[in-house]
């Protein structure tokens, strides 16, 4: 993996080996480590007045801007696309996904991973980041283990007028429901401030476009972690957002880029 523009000594990955080499790995040939990556996609600082929410998407897209393939975007995804993936989970609270992309994407809970459990404990966070479900109907098969099972309980971010008979069963299952909306949907930011209130401010949303459409439109997106798959797929696969265009187009800066075997992997942050 190599560094193709220069970054701010706060976002740069520790030099423990060399400045990654022409072969696209760190060092003299070697990948960089999980330590590393999680240096260079670190959160921002807490300032004097406390941690405040920090929300990042970690997105894929082929060329032609296709998010998924078949309904997934396993298929135009990368093996260090999966590295980079798992790192941003070991340094967030929460995930924050739609209940579409759950079914589509069979959703497991986070797991605890050994390598980053020094860090989280440093950092004051479970073993694990906690997902947080946004969903208006609450039409989910409970009996996954998402939520029969997770390490720490599954959030769910619905509305004030979501169905009892749907409340019950999601408590029933174990999971925890919290309302971030007057109505039947999620106004996204209160389901950013009721995370917050909940002690989670290092927040990561996975998607998918529908749930990242929503946050973009509402303008509480901080940072776009976007993988650029060189792959081209046509078809009328969904962007990485989607929804009705907001009415300004909302600029980001770029914070970094790094590349492998042709994949991109970008950080831009909100101007």
């Amino acid at each position: 993996m190599r560094r193709l523009f220069p970054v701010t000594d706060e976002t740069a990955a520790p030099d423990s080996g060399g400045m990654p080499g022409e072969d696209g790995r760190g060092g003299a040939g070697r990948e960089w480590s999980l330590a590393e990556l999680a240096a260079a996609y670190a959160y921002p600082r807490a300032g004097s007045g406390g941690p405040v929410p920090w929300l990042r998407a970690n997105m894929v897209s082929t060329l032609d801007g296709a998010a998924q393939h078949d309904g997934r975007s396993q298929p135009i995804s990368s093996a260090t696309d999966m590295r980079i993936f798992g790192t941003l989970r070991a340094l967030a609270d929460v995930v924050v996904v739609g209940a579409q992309t759950v079914r589509q994407e069979g959703y497991r809970p986070a797991r605890a991973r050994a390598e980053f459990a020094e860090t989280r404990e440093a950092a004051g966070q479970g073993p694990a980041p906690a997902i947080a479900v946004v969903s208006a109907s609450l039409d989910l098969d409970f009996s996954l283990p998402l939520f029969t099972s997770p390490l720490v309980p599954t959030l769910i971010l619905t509305g004030a007028s979501a169905a009892p008979d749907r409340l019950a069963a999601a408590e029933k299952a174990g999971a925890r429901v919290v309302t971030a909306g007057d109505g039947i949907g999620v106004d996204p930011a209160r389901a950013v401030q009721a995370l917050a209130g909940l002690g989670h401010t290092r927040l990561l949303t996975e998607g998918g476009p529908r749930l990242l459409g929503q946050l973009v439109a509402a303008g509480v997106l901080d940072e776009l972690c976007l993988t650029v798959s060189p792959m081209l797929t046509a078809g009328d696969a969904q962007r990485i957002a989607g929804g009705p265009a907001v009415a300004v187009p909302q600029s980001f800066r770029l914070l970094s880029v790094l590349e492998e075997d042709g994949f991109l992997f970008t950080r831009y942050g909100r101007s």
